[in-house]
């Protein structure tokens, strides 16, 4: 059994030995996709452009228009001079906030009276919005008390003390910053992006050569031949692996927290899932147009739309949170990003390797017993 395995994954290599666009694709798409999205992909506010149009003109207005972009948050990228270029600004998103300060601001302020200000904020992304928007609420809070206590020191009165006031703290990612949360995803993106692909085309293509008979005419077990085909491509998926991890806390210099080793054995077990889906897929088609698109709408798509890769699964609907225990990069990027920023090991992470692994041997047991078929027509 062992001779029949070797053989077939000697013939693989040199398959592969011979095909340079395949060790390009191997080598060159995954570092290319993990610093394409790493970069562009952010869900960051910093530097959001920021219009003010400030009818008060005043100390007390200039105060606080200098507290936002001093916050790091904002640029004060326009001085509005009349209310109809506030539209023209968002309508051609030119800014993401407009700051409005009424004329009678720094008048209110000084009679003690509430002095209100507007923001309007660009909705076309709405998270970014948001965010937007509860930073400059902060910002108008933060000189809000500012203001009131100068006032009672002035009037010769103690500051009171705030009723209720918020200590947080921010665990797994103090900075808050975007990059530290996508490159984990990003390892099960590729990861289920690339093997697939590999093996789908390799074993069609072997279809349409008409090579492929010789192996139903052969001796070899289908068990056999899906293994020595799997072994050769789970190598390449765990060189990727190793190459975009050390890519990863090189270009983008996220931290990992966990455990190396206790990361590289859920790898394994990925790699060995993904190749066999890929193997899946060459089995119930028969050109490589399709098999490479079946391969991108099984695999690709689903890992950034289903996964939790960019959108939280919570947020989904109830069904389609079901819906997502039906894909492995779910399973391998909760994993990657326990292990990489809480620090987490198989104490936490148990439930998650042994959907992975079961998700994989039924991989392996449907891919074969498809291959059975095959051999027995």
């Amino acid at each position: 059994m062992k001779s029949l395995i070797f053989a077939v994954v000697w013939k693989e290599v040199r398959e592969i030995r011979r095909d340079p666009i395949t060790i390009a694709v191997a080598v060159v798409l995954p570092l290319l996709m993990l610093y394409l999205f790493g970069s562009a992909l952010s869900l960051d506010v910093k530097d959001a452009s920021l219009a003010v149009y400030d009818q008060d003109r005043s100390a007390a207005s200039r105060a606080l228009i200098e507290r936002f972009p001093q916050s790091g948050y904002f640029k004060r990228a326009h001085d509005v001079r009349t209310e109809s270029e506030i539209a023209k600004l968002l309508d051609r998103s030119r800014v993401r906030l407009v700051l409005i300060v009424p004329p009678d601001f720094s008048q209110k302020l000084a009679r003690g009276e509430t002095a209100e200000v507007q923001a309007l904020a660009d909705g076309s992304y709405s998270a970014t919005a948001m965010m937007i928007l509860g930073y400059a609420e902060a910002i108008v809070q933060s000189y809000s008390l500012e203001r009131a206590s100068a006032r009672l020191a002035a009037q010769g009165m103690a500051a009171q003390p705030v009723p209720v006031r918020v200590e947080s703290r921010v665990w797994f990612n103090a900075p808050l910053e975007s990059v530290n949360y996508i490159v984990p995803g990003l390892f099960g993106v590729i990861l289920m992006a690339f093997p697939p692909l590999l093996t789908a085309l390799a074993v069609v293509r072997e279809k349409e050569a008409g090579s492929v008979q010789q192996i139903f005419v052969s001796p070899i077990r289908p068990y056999e031949f899906i293994a020595g085909k799997m072994i050769p491509y789970a190598a390449i998926a765990f060189i990727e692996m190793l190459m975009i991890l050390v890519a990863g806390l090189w270009w983008f210099h996220i931290p990992f927290l966990g455990s190396f080793p206790l990361f590289l054995m859920a790898t394994v077990i990925y790699v060995f899932c993904t190749v066999g889906l890929g193997l899946l897929i060459s089995i119930i088609t028969r050109s490589q147009l399709v098999a490479m698109l079946l391969s991108l709408l099984a695999t690709l798509m689903p890992s950034f739309l289903f996964s939790g890769f960019l959108f939280p699964i919570f947020t989904m609907p109830t069904l389609l949170q079901l819906y997502t225990y039906l894909f492995p990069a779910r399973y391998f990027i909760e994993i990657s990003r326990g292990i990489a920023m809480k620090n987490v090991g198989l104490e936490v992470l148990w439930p998650q390797f042994l959907a992975l692994l079961l998700y994989t041997v039924l991989v392996f047991v449907v891919t074969t017993r498809l291959f059975r078929k095959k051999v027995a027509r």
